[in-house]
């Protein structure tokens, strides 16, 4: 009986949280996206946006503690990857993001981690540690991203169109470093980043 009140209770809230975002997405819908962009099999996790949403203007810290929002990467793609230190699938990103970052250098995108550890006095040591010491990230350690996306699965990676609308996102570990990520990337921009 306990068990079955228990489910109850989770599935009712769960309805209630699907609802409020539902409802939450239909006051932000900006436009309608057109037809998905085909996915390649190691994008099968990445859900191509109905409807671009508007988002707020929040504020992040970088590694010389000055704010920054992503306003100012209007114009592009935006990739902003959500990240903590005590994350193992997001070490495995690290890199694989790295390499993305170098590759599309001069293109009409901007990949912007984010860390979201409370503190990020500790995030410089742990990317030097892991040999990744040229890896530039943003700090959220009061979370402001909440105000955009839901920061509660880490890694997560999520996508806005040159104006800073939500256009796409994909919650988990994703290998960016698969020859079919390019090339889906590439259509992204050419769909987002104009």
């Amino acid at each position: 009986m306990k068990r079955h009140l228990v489910r109850l209770t989770l599935l009712c809230g769960f309805a209630l949280l699907s609802t409020i975002v539902q409802a939450h997405s239909l006051q932000n819908k900006l436009y309608d996206t057109g037809e998905a962009i085909p996915k390649p099999r190691v994008m099968t996790g990445f859900v191509e946006m109905q409807h671009a949403r508007g988002v707020p203007n929040v504020p992040f810290l970088d590694e010389a503690g000055q704010t920054q929002t992503l306003k100012q990467h209007q114009g592009k793609l935006v990739l902003v990857n959500l990240w903590a230190t005590w994350c193992v699938p997001c070490l495995r990103e690290i890199p694989q993001l790295q390499q993305l970052k170098q590759q599309y250098q001069g293109k009409n995108i901007a990949i912007v981690p984010i860390s979201i550890d409370e503190d990020p006095k500790e995030v410089r040591p742990f990317l030097t540690k892991h040999n990744f010491k040229d890896y530039q990230t943003w700090f959220d350690p009061t979370q402001n991203i909440e105000q955009i996306i839901p920061a509660n699965v880490v890694p997560a990676t999520y996508f806005f169109d040159t104006k800073g609308n939500l256009v796409g996102f994909v919650r988990g570990y994703l290998d960016w470093g698969d020859k079919d990520v390019a090339p889906y990337l590439d259509q992204l921009i050419a769909k987002y980043g104009q």
